[in-house]
């Protein structure tokens, strides 16, 4: 049984079968949001970051939102896997023994953020000439601003209500804030789908802007600056953007997805809504997912999840997130064989 499920959009399907699979294709790559699900998916991100794009010569625009943000700030640095590696050390061996507050997992977080970003601090990343990042984060408005867990609760339940009407709606609540390169040809930087607040991706920000895409509502504290930026609560960039749902401009080439699922939810407040699943903005995308049978060989059968962290005791936790990651190889060498064969037309199943 297939570990991989790859999965192809129309138009991504027809260019792949005429013209092979090369990393040539790929103009953009997506890492969403989902806290530690990318454990189970880490091999895969691996091959892609240290072989696949190993040698790539043009831009390459990468959009990401909380730990998935974390994930291509890897691929940005010098030493990408190395980088990875510090990701997963850190991330993985976080432990809160007792119950802890929201300013606590705040400071934990930071600190594995500055593992992450490592010795350079992002210099790396803001000088790099191929790898372009872009790092969602959300400015809370309105009552979402408020300094009271109350206000805060009241807040999302009006966001969610109003959502479930229509998800542009969202900027009544939430301000989409893009960090990016400010690159001119970025296709991120015209999008439509929701009003968007574009800014400058800095030495002096990065940072904060790794910390802010991160900081989950009630769980994080929110990041009240971000330099460059007005003052204001900036919270975790899955509200607007959890698994994307994205008009990119019809000129830009195919987009890379590693990801959980084989379906996509919009944003945050989508994950319960079963009638709004993102489609028709896929066609050119290539989604490389774990099967459901991989899953079910998964330690508990599923992906890591936050509620690991409630179920579980730290060294069971981490045995446990430990043990996802060495699996997850079984992607990697998939992909591998199959890129090596050339077989991909054997295995890609269309959207």
């Amino acid at each position: 049984m297939s570990a991989l499920r790859i999965i192809a959009g129309e138009t991504a399907y027809k260019q792949i079968e005429s013209e092979g699979f090369r990393q040539q294709l790929f103009t953009q790559i997506l890492a969403a949001s989902g806290g530690p699900k990318w454990i189970g998916i880490a091999g895969l991100d691996k091959y892609l970051f240290g072989e696949f794009f190993k040698h790539r010569e043009d831009p390459l625009y990468m959009l990401g939102a909380s730990s998935g943000a974390w994930r291509l700030a890897c691929l940005g640095q010098q030493n990408p896997l190395e980088a990875y590696d510090r990701l997963e050390h850190y991330y993985i061996n976080q432990r809160y023994d007792t119950v802890p507050t929201r300013e606590q997992v705040s400071e934990k977080v930071s600190y594995i953020v500055n593992g992450i970003l490592g010795e350079q601090a992002g210099k790396d990343i803001i000088a790099n000439p191929i790898f372009r990042n872009h790092i969602v984060a959300c400015r809370a408005k309105h009552v979402n601003a408020s300094q009271s867990k109350l206000g805060l609760a009241i807040g999302l339940a009006l966001t969610a209500a109003c959502n479930s009407m229509s998800r542009k709606s969202l900027h009544w609540h939430f301000e989409r804030v893009m960090l990016s390169h400010q690159d001119a040809a970025s296709p991120f930087g015209r999008l439509k789908d929701l009003p968007t607040k574009h800014k400058q991706l800095t030495e002096n920000n990065i940072q904060q802007a790794m910390l802010a895409t991160g900081s989950i509502p009630f769980v994080l504290a929110p990041v009240q600056q971000i330099h460059g930026l007005p003052e204001g609560k900036y919270y975790d960039g899955g509200i607007t953007d959890y698994h994307f749902d994205l008009p990119l401009p019809i000129e830009s080439g195919l987009t890379m997805y590693p990801h959980f699922y084989e379906h996509m939810s919009p944003g945050w407040f989508d994950k319960s809504l079963v009638w709004r699943k993102a489609k028709q903005n896929y066609h050119n995308a290539l989604i490389l997912a774990p099967s459901n049978g991989y899953i079910a060989k998964l330690p508990y059968s599923k992906l890591p999840d936050r509620t690991d962290f409630k179920q579980l005791d730290s060294d069971s936790r981490i045995q446990y997130w430990q043990k996802s990651v060495k699996q997850s190889q079984q992607l990697a060498d998939e992909l591998a064989t199959i890129i090596d064969k050339g077989t991909i037309m054997e295995h890609m199943v269309r959207w």
